[in-house]
């Protein structure tokens, strides 16, 4: 609806046409849009026409865009803590994969003190 506003003026009739809703529901959905003074809402005779307020789009694009950056943000240390947890995991599997050729190497290792059975 915002969209075919975008491009200028339309009767309520005319934001019906291309959906499968109601007028009823077209209208209440309007009804939102001008108490959220996105919309202008005039008559013209016996016609309702919608026009959009582009600096309400705006505000609602500016106040977008700083939760897009704050998410892009959240979303790039997350990925920096992820691939640390994927770092400090590969050095355990190194770790565990060394431990187990000593192992074999020298003898199966007595895990409760940490000395080895042969020695």
């Amino acid at each position: 609806m915002i969209e075919r506003l975008s491009r200028g003026p339309a009767s309520v009739h005319g934001l019906t046409e291309p959906f499968a809703l109601s007028q009823q529901m077209i209208s209440k959905h309007i009804a939102y849009l001008v108490r959220a003074r996105i919309v202008i809402k005039a008559k013209r005779g016996r016609e309702s026409v919608c026009t959009l307020r582009p600096e309400a789009i705006k505000t609602v694009r500016d106040w977008a865009f700083n939760y897009r950056r704050f998410w892009e943000e959240s979303f790039d240390k997350l990925d920096a803590v992820v691939n640390q947890m994927k770092n400090d995991q590969t050095k355990k599997d190194q770790t565990k994969k060394e431990e187990t050729r000593n192992d074999k190497k020298y003898g199966e290792r007595n895990r409760a003190d940490g000395r080895y059975k042969n020695f």
